[in-house]
């Protein structure tokens, strides 16, 4: 399909979802002939290399966000902005860089705004095609737009029926013209099979910016010390050295393979209500416990309404309660099959590159 060609593959660094969910498109470009390139750096490089070893990388530096520790992050949110915007520019300035010294054909941007080139094919990766805001919303969506439109495609990693696993926020407003779901993408390729015993009483994933990613490491850590069984804790930190505190084991990250089974095998699994989770969760046909990052829109929207579906338990963090939790775990459910429609997307990619020729 395409012969060759090139690919920077680039997520956003805030947390390790955006890494995540590009391994699904990595490894179809592989089975479709082409040549990808991983453009991220610290812990989305981290993960994206031990998933693919040998593959070319080059370091794309990102901006660290950080959170308020109380629930409003409006403020906190509001002092990094004109960093934020800054961040865009100075992408165009690296990718200009990059584009001629790696020879692109195309990028393949997980939400990164300023990865993308005239003249160079680029796809915009987002579920939020209509994000929340706790600025004004009608003008955070109308910029948000006018970068989309500056995309040659936009894949929408969700459900075309609504309201998906992201509602609103992939099926609000307006799509822009360019724009095709691609179905949910997920590092899990399907689920393992039965092994006949439990090998963990609960599994929980930690994420997210700080310091709330470290405040719900430290809540889940202090009730799992009292809960009867064999807990394991995923801290969203590559590199870190793993350690044994009792019944609990501590690493900062597993290899897909590893984790997928890990879930799988588990009896509750614990984790923030990023979407990227929620994408692995239905590929393992699995319900959790689901913490939204406090004072983050999108996580309590999405906490909101998959509560409401009944597929997985909600909980505050302030009210995070692990034991009444394990009572009723969350049901299972049917895996998600194999997803055609990110192959027909790749196809129609493949047919730009060739009518809309790259100049490195």
């Amino acid at each position: 399909m395409f012969r060759g060609a090139r690919i920077l593959v680039a997520p956003l660094d805030w947390g390790l979802g955006h890494a995540a969910r590009c391994v699904p498109i990595i490894r179809t470009l592989l089975e479709q002939d082409a040549v990808p390139v991983i453009g991220a750096d610290k812990a989305p490089l981290a993960l994206l290399r031990e998933e693919f070893p040998t593959l070319e990388h080059v370091r794309l530096p990102g901006m660290e966000v950080r959170y308020a520790a109380g629930r409003s992050q409006a403020w906190a949110m509001a002092r990094q902005l004109p960093r934020m915007l800054l961040q865009v520019r100075e992408e165009q300035g690296l990718l200009t860089s990059v584009r001629r010294r790696m020879q692109l054909h195309a990028v393949i941007s997980d939400q990164r705004f300023g990865i993308r080139a005239d003249g160079l094919p680029s796809v915009l990766v987002t579920h939020q095609v209509s994000p929340f805001s706790p600025f004004v919303q009608s003008n955070a969506r109308r910029i948000n737009r006018r970068r989309i439109d500056r995309f040659d495609r936009c894949w929408i990693p969700d459900h075309a029926e609504a309201p998906g696993l992201a509602g609103d926020l992939s099926h609000g407003d307006r799509l822009p013209p360019q724009a095709r779901y691609i179905g949910p993408l997920s590092r899990f390729t399907k689920a393992p099979a039965a092994t006949g015993h439990t090998m963990w009483r609960t599994v929980s994933v930690i994420s997210g910016p700080e310091p709330q990613r470290t405040l719900f490491e430290q809540a889940a850590l202090q009730q799992l010390r009292s809960i009867e069984g064999r807990h394991l804790v995923v801290t969203g930190q590559p590199g870190n050295t793993p350690r044994t505190e009792g019944p609990i084991e501590i690493t900062g990250h597993l290899p897909a393979a590893e984790l997928q089974a890990a879930m799988a095998s588990a009896d509750l699994i614990v984790s923030r209500t990023g979407y990227s989770t929620l994408m692995d969760l239905e590929a393992l046909g699995r319900g959790a416990l689901l913490v939204p990052t406090p004072g983050q829109p999108e996580q309590e929207y999405l906490g909101r309404l998959h509560a409401a579906g009944g597929h997985h338990a909600v909980q505050d963090q302030d009210g995070l309660d692990i034991a009444r939790a394990l009572q009723q775990p969350p049901a299972s459910s049917t895996p998600a099959g194999k997803n055609n429609a990110l192959l027909d997307a790749m196809a129609d990619l493949a047919s730009l590159i060739t009518s809309l020729p790259a100049h490195p």
